[in-house]
């Protein structure tokens, strides 16, 4: 501000960047992705790193690693918006998930063992008369090679051991399978029998993350882990970042497998807005990379469209199950009424979101209440906020407040409980524009903007907008005539 104290005589000019930036704002997301190392990476403690690609994981974490693989997933769909990462280490006392093929022989003739571990498929030859075990040896060699895959193998006896290179509760979600693709079968004499990965226990503690974060941003969280503990924690810290006193809200978005009936009970076991989860039984991958993928895109579409749902939007690179192994579409509707978002498998096997919604179900008094269902409802409401607390601060950061009617000359910064009002309505007709907000009249009359009775030095707005809601449902009879 030009002072009043000059008195050299020159033509004094200076800016005012107060008006400059019209519209609404830009909220440029971060995201942050949670996983574990191995120490075969280049970092080795944990701390929050920019991931700018896929290979720069692999050498801060260890290729085969959890938090490696969900790079890859996450920039296979995303690669504009800023992502980084927090590594653990596998929990003290933790324990490796393991599963085993048994194969049964000899090959009465040559051919190939199609092997997919993780929706990875591993091919091997296999010799007319070869023995159990030395296709085992075989098979075993193989899944050692492909270093990228989650697990090592062992050899013995005709069975195939694999061991899930992150210890933990994620291990028993990595898929082990056979002849996944149409036309692939066991060479003729050879059988093979497969136990699931199991036994893997004892996540890390996000606890641990959450005191590194600090008051740093992130829209969206990644992170697998789904235990009981770990989902107090961050459904606690969410919650505190929603508040009026941080106002740094995000969505944790993970994954979950399981039967119906354990979906659905995990999902009625919690009630939070801060935390979506994503059905992923049966699909060829573990959980830690469809939590990744789902968060990739998630990110991707909130940040270009708050207001914008996720239904057909595709988790690349992510095998659907088999035929036999979907859920039914009432079985999808009993999930989406127990806080679980679903997918669905299209006509060309891809994998897409059919709906994503928030582990929220009842309010305070225990009611069921859809207030907070779609992700999109909380995207929205982060954007809305951001966009009028932005606005207001850089137009008013340092402004008197005065009584509507105030006689003050032109040229001095002021805000009266009417341009209250008014920046109100020119931003609600700023979202009604994008689609995000309608029926103006019903927002104008009920918008409150007054001064503070207790408080001279606050202006208090009640802004009461109607969030434009999502197509989801349509329905109509067809009443034919003969």
């Amino acid at each position: 501000m030009i002072p009043n104290t000059l008195r050299v005589p020159f033509m004094y000019i200076e800016f005012d960047p107060s008006n400059a930036s019209q519209g609404t704002a830009v909220l440029k997301y971060k995201a942050l992705l949670i996983g574990q190392r191995l120490a075969t990476g280049t970092v080795s403690t944990t701390r929050i790193d920019r991931l700018l690609n896929k290979d720069e994981a692999v050498k801060f974490y260890g290729i085969g690693s959890m938090l490696a693989r969900m790079a890859d997933k996450w920039f296979s769909s995303n690669t504009s918006t800023e992502v980084y990462s927090v590594s653990l280490p596998d929990a003290d006392e933790s324990v490796a998930a393991t599963g085993t093929f048994t194969f049964t022989g000899p090959a009465s003739a040559a051919g190939t063992i199609c092997v997919y571990i993780n929706g990875k498929k591993i091919v091997t030859a296999v010799a007319s008369a070869d023995a159990a075990n030395a296709i085992a040896t075989a098979v075993a060699a193989a899944i050692n090679a492909a270093t990228y895959l989650p697990v090592t193998a062992g050899a013995n006896n005709g069975v195939v051991t694999v061991t899930a290179r992150n210890k933990g509760t994620i291990g028993n979600t990595i898929d082990l399978r056979l002849n996944y693709n149409v036309g692939e079968t066991l060479p003729a004499g050879v059988g093979c029998t497969i136990s699931a990965m199991a036994n893997g226990a004892t996540d890390p503690a996000l606890a641990d993350v959450i005191a590194l974060l600090g008051d740093e941003w992130y829209q969206v969280i990644g992170c697998p882990y789904t235990d009981a503990t770990n989902m107090v924690a961050i459904e606690n810290e969410l919650a505190s970042r929603y508040a009026y006193n941080r106002m740094i809200d995000g969505l944790y978005i993970t994954a979950k497998k399981g039967s119906l009936g354990t979906l659905s009970s995990f999902g009625n076991g919690r009630n939070s807005p801060h935390v979506t989860c994503m059905n992923a039984q049966n699909v060829p991958a573990d959980t830690a990379e469809i939590a990744s993928s789902y968060s990739s895109v998630l990110a991707y579409e909130g940040e270009n469209d708050p207001n914008k749902n996720l239904w057909t939007v595709e988790l690349k690179n992510i095998l659907p199950p088999s035929a036999s192994e979907r859920f039914t579409s009432d079985e999808n509707n009993t999930l989406l009424f127990d806080g679980i978002s679903t997918f669905y498998v299209d006509s060309s096997s891809r994998v897409r979101i059919q709906r994503s919604i928030t582990m929220y179900q009842k309010n305070d008094a225990g009611a069921d209440d859809d207030a907070y269902l779609d992700t999109t409802t909380m995207l929205l409401d982060m954007f809305l906020r951001y966009d009028f607390r932005s606005t207001i601060i850089r137009k008013y950061a340092r402004a008197r407040l005065a009584n509507d009617g105030t006689n003050i000359r032109a040229g001095i910064q002021v805000i009266t409980p009417k341009i209250g009002l008014s920046e109100a309505i020119s931003k609600f007709g700023e979202w009604e524009e994008l689609g995000y907000v309608e029926d103006s009249d019903q927002f104008k009359r009920d918008l409150v903007c007054q001064r503070d009775p207790n408080d001279p030095n606050r202006l208090n707005w009640l802004l009461p907008p109607n969030l434009v809601n999502q197509f989801y449902i349509g329905a109509a009879t067809i009443q034919f005539r003969l």
